[in-house]
């Protein structure tokens, strides 16, 4: 598979991101090199989800602490800057005073309280994720759940993280209302408007279901695996400005 310059990059930062994760979770504290990785790989991800840059650059204030990294790292780390791509295009984000904030448990912000458990179902033959403010009623096709009860919803883990549900497994998982205006842009663009308006939620709705997207109503499955495959086709085609 062919990549452009900035996707090796992106994958790059990623492993990085990744490294940086896997010894923080192991008790070690995060040099230089690792505390900017962790940093810029949340960043980038957040700015996927299609949270607006000012949100993004506030919350990475928040993921670590002088607690997670060496004793050095504040006197040498002043800034954290990463190209991310928000949903109206690319962005550098400079994230600033990354040493004089509070920090949450995790990655930095508190695990917002859950008032909804949800059940999903992973369909697909491969591992899916689901980031930390994806709008998960938009969240991928193969995954099974009950979209209506997803609407306006996010899953209710610290801000950055990502849960993996393998494939052909179901997992029930805690999830919390959307904060800030509640207005969802980008994403799958059958939303684009106001999550608590019911005209955008009956149409959003009925789009996916329409599309192909695994649903649950009133306890019976709507669509199967095969249009929620072809539903991932045509989001493919559209990134790719390319016809599905």
């Amino acid at each position: 598979m062919a990549l452009t310059p900035s996707e090796s990059d992106r994958l790059l930062l990623f492993l990085q991101g990744e490294l940086a994760r896997a010894r923080r979770a192991r008790g070690l504290r995060l040099n230089v090199p690792e505390a900017t990785a962790y940093i810029a790989d949340a960043v980038c991800e957040m700015a996927r989800d299609g949270i607006d840059l000012p949100t993004v650059r506030e919350r990475a204030r928040h993921l670590l602490g002088r607690d997670d990294v060496m004793a050095e790292v504040p006197d040498l780390l002043s800034d954290v800057r990463v190209e991310a791509r928000f949903n109206d295009g690319t962005r550098l984000v400079v994230v600033t005073d990354l040493w004089d904030v509070t920090h949450g448990d995790d990655t930095g912000s508190p695990t917002p309280e859950s008032d909804l458990e949800i059940e999903i179902r992973n369909e697909a033959a491969t591992a899916i994720a689901i980031s930390s403010h994806i709008h998960l009623a938009e969240v991928n096709p193969r995954l099974r759940l009950d979209r209506e009860a997803a609407f306006g919803r996010r899953l209710a883990v610290p801000a950055g993280t990502t849960v993996w549900l393998p494939a052909g497994e179901s997992t029930t998982l805690p999830t919390t209302q959307l904060r800030g205006d509640r207005v969802v842009v980008g994403n799958t663009g059958v939303v684009e408007g106001s999550v608590d308006d019911p005209a955008v939620r009956e149409r959003a709705l009925a789009a996916l279901r329409r599309c192909g997207y695994l649903d649950v109503v009133g306890g019976a499955e709507v669509n199967d695996l095969a249009q929620a495959d072809s539903a991932v086709a045509r989001l493919v085609a559209d990134r790719r400005g390319t016809p599905s």
